[in-house]
């Protein structure tokens, strides 16, 4: 009799201790997520920022080339003889925060910017939620022209959500809302207040390449620049992404293509130009 209830004993035991480790994973599988893969391999769509970023301790060089209008043909060799070029670094400070420094030869403009993760697309959330703040300072404007200009006055802001889904291995979509502030406008052009909003996205048409685009609608009425429309190939060649694209915007810095894009599509005021990322 004895020997039955310690073999009866031993047998819940087993089964207790099975049962509690069942549980345990049924507790993992239920509270696990999966994020989904970046919606987009560039740190740009074309021109407009993408919700990447980069990673923790990561070093990124941008080159970004813009010619001149192409419809001006052999008079500027479609462009080629009117250029404006785009340096700048990138730093992964951490895997969710990233900051940007970049200096554009077209208005002599310096930009200081951070863009941040909020929120990350997963089996629980739709979309990848990423912030992005700007600081520009236009170095070209002169007391010449601006006898009583001040320091401040040079200086622009941006704020845009950068809100993306990664539809499928091949195909994503980002909505981008965006506000520009400039303490220094032109009331008979623009305001000093633009509201934009912009709609871009990614189509992968093989392992390595894929064809992109973006359009920005800016709110402000009686402005006399025109919304930027963009076409773009991205081609991902090792440590890099080369990215050319066509473009109604000569301007490379982020305020300036959002808010004095001057080129019309139907009249073949193009602008031709390409990004280069080299990570380290």
């Amino acid at each position: 009799m004895t020997k039955i209830l310690v073999f009866l004993l031993m047998i819940s035991s087993t089964f207790a201790y099975s049962q509690e480790d069942l549980l345990k994973d049924i507790d993992t599988i239920s509270t696990s997520t999966t994020t989904a893969p970046p919606a987009f391999k560039a740190l740009q769509i074309v021109t407009g920022q993408s919700t990447k970023l980069t990673a923790k301790n990561e070093w990124y060089v941008v080159i970004a080339h813009r010619f001149g209008d192409i419809s001006t043909g052999f008079k500027n060799f479609f462009g080629l003889d009117d250029a404006s070029t785009k340096l700048g670094v990138i730093y992964g400070l951490t895997d969710e925060i990233s900051l940007s420094l970049s200096r554009e030869t077209n208005m002599k403009t310096f930009e200081a910017g951070t863009k941040y993760r909020l929120l990350k697309q997963s089996d629980n959330m739709p979309v990848d939620l990423v912030g992005y703040n700007v600081l520009a300072v236009n170095t070209d404007l002169s007391t010449d022209n601006y006898p009583d200009l001040k320091f401040s006055d040079r200086l622009s802001y941006l704020t845009q959500a950068l809100i993306s889904r990664r539809f499928s291995d091949n195909f994503s979509l980002q909505l981008t809302p965006s506000y520009v502030h400039k303490n220094l406008y032109e009331p008979s052009v623009e305001n000093n207040n633009q509201f934009l909003t912009g709609l871009g996205g990614r189509y992968k048409i093989s392992k390595r390449i894929s064809v992109n685009a973006e359009y920005f609608v800016n709110f402000d009425d009686h402005s006399f620049y025109k919304n930027p429309l963009s076409l773009g190939l991205d081609i991902e060649t090792g440590g890099h992404v080369f990215q050319l694209l066509f473009s109604n915007s000569q301007l490379n810095s982020d305020i300036g293509y959002l808010t004095n894009a001057t080129g019309k599509w139907e009249k073949g005021q193009i602008f031709f130009g390409f990004n280069l990322y080299r990570v380290f």
